[in-house]
């Protein structure tokens, strides 16, 4: 009798031992930590029950597993170099890069398998489609409005797998050698030519400064001419209108007394021995001193 009390015992300490560990395992599978880098996608049966945000969460043990562990972290898809052909029939390879993030996992884990593989073919047909529709030049001197149509192409394709493109990038734009030849001539005559054009215009400016200048001088010297035009009126203006106030009397006497003047001058002189006297002389002293006389 005692030793099956002692055994009924024995079993309902078991029991009771199951039933804690059974519990512990409950709290154990029913408690998920999910990290601040990512979300976990839950499924019930198979079928999507619900995603997993960072922290503390709670999920029904034995009904629910975490199916998918998805980081939000952003990525970068490895380089990828791929041919394409210019509106001008030029072929170029460029050289990429794009950056991703997931932004909603349940879409992507059930409707994408090979993420990065389809990000990256759908990025090599939006290149080829945009650089078709551009010249190598546009493709040179636009890259930055290039890069904003791939991105927003790209966003508008992938956003049915819950991404979110975050950069997208154009590492590099490389041509053939025999491309890159004739550009090289194209370079060259280009600065050919706007030497000839800086040169032509030197000479242009250079003429357009000499013609200025003689401008100026003819302009100078008529001005010079016109003045003393002014100065020589003016002078027979002074003689009319002395002639017409004092008579020709007046200008005679005044002629007669400059040269009576001039020859004091000349006998003032040193070292003068001999007077010249011109011809006229004695009727000028007659003329002037009578008219001396008659001012007297």
């Amino acid at each position: 009798m005692l030793d099956d009390v002692l055994g009924g015992l024995g079993g309902g300490s078991g029991f009771v031992l199951a039933i804690a560990l059974f519990i512990i395992l409950c709290i154990y599978l029913g408690i998920r930590i999910v990290p601040q880098s990512e979300q976990h996608v839950v499924e019930r049966f198979g079928r999507l029950k619900s995603v997993l945000g960072p922290g503390i969460n709670f999920i029904i043990p034995f009904l629910d597993r975490v199916a998918h562990k998805v980081s939000i972290l952003e990525r970068q898809l490895p380089n990828a170099e791929q041919d394409a052909i210019t509106k001008d029939n030029v072929l170029v390879k460029i050289d990429t890069s794009v950056f991703y993030r997931i932004l909603e996992p349940e879409k992507t884990v059930y409707r994408i398998r090979d993420v990065d593989g389809a990000i990256a073919t759908t990025v090599a047909g939006i290149v080829r489609a945009e650089l078709g529709k551009m010249d190598l030049d546009e493709v040179q001197s636009n890259r930055a409005a290039l890069i904003a149509q791939i991105k927003e192409q790209v966003e508008t394709a992938v956003d049915d797998w819950g991404i979110e493109v975050t950069r997208a990038e154009i590492l590099d734009v490389d041509l053939d050698q025999a491309t890159r030849d004739a550009m090289l001539q194209q370079l060259n005559a280009e600065r050919e030519r706007r030497a000839a054009v800086t040169r032509a215009e030197g000479q242009k400016r250079a003429v357009e400064l000499n013609a200025d200048a003689e401008l100026y001088a003819a302009r100078q010297n008529a001005e010079a001419r016109r003045v003393q035009a002014d100065a020589e009126a003016y002078a027979t203006g002074v003689v009319a209108e002395a002639i017409a106030k004092g008579g020709l009397e007046a200008v005679q006497y005044n002629i007669a007394l400059e040269q009576v003047k001039g020859i004091t001058r000349m006998a003032e002189g040193q070292g003068t021995s001999t007077i010249v006297v011109p011809a006229d002389a004695v009727d000028a002293f007659g003329k002037a001193f009578q008219m001396l006389k008659g001012r007297g």
